[in-house]
């Protein structure tokens, strides 16, 4: 899911870096001391899964668990991917560093956007049923995004980018079923961390 430096247009990058310094403030305000812990575990995951990685073109396959991020924390899911990249890109050369801001974008947006689409239904369905659509989805919309990427920095990327979408396919069927269990176990043996962090999702609670 990484994009490596030198590939992506400046407007691109430029979009990237607005709305990923938009998102990691947003995040932090939203980042509470009892959500700490777990922030600190999830970045954890996300730092070590995507480690082990394959590069396919300009960027890279491999594990992500932005879907089990996006559940458990929301938008608080941009700071703590945000750290995850800084620390790959100075230590390890992962990723980079002038891409930093479309990579963080791609991974941590679909995170958000899984949050607010399933966390209102976290108590209607199964913790498997959640998960799964939960890791596979924000999978799905990340490498559409990585693909986009490529796409708007220029023609030549085109066949990168359709190389980025279907060899993610695998990729989210594997993090769906992770997730499914992750987030079932989560919501059995610790189920005041997924209430505590998906507070609007609450029986009785407005929205």
């Amino acid at each position: 899911m990484h994009i490596v430096d030198g590939v992506l247009s400046i407007p691109v990058l430029a979009i990237g870096a607005v709305v990923s310094v938009v998102g990691t403030v947003y995040g932090l305000r939203q980042l509470d001391d009892n959500k700490i812990p777990q922030a600190a575990v999830l970045a954890a995951c996300f730092f070590v899964a995507s480690l082990v990685h394959i590069p396919v073109g300009p960027s890279s396959v491999h594990l992500i668990f932005n879907g089990l991020l996006g559940l458990l924390l929301g938008w608080s899911a941009f700071p703590v991917v945000a750290v995850g990249l800084v620390l790959q890109g100075v230590f390890l050369g992962f990723g980079g560093i002038i891409v930093l801001g479309v990579n963080l974008v791609n991974i941590a947006l679909p995170a958000v956007l899984i949050h607010l689409l399933l966390s209102p239904h976290i108590h209607k369905y199964s913790g498997s049923v959640i998960g799964f659509m939960a890791g596979f989805g924000a999978v799905v919309l990340t490498s559409v995004l990585v693909a986009l990427s490529l796409t708007f920095s220029g023609d030549v990327f085109w066949n990168s980018a359709a190389l980025v979408l279907t060899s993610h396919l695998p990729v989210a069927l594997l993090e769906g079923f992770i997730c499914a269990y992750s987030f079932s176990l989560v919501k059995k043996v610790r189920p005041e961390i997924v209430y505590n962090m998906n507070k609007a999702a609450e029986p009785g609670s407005e929205g």
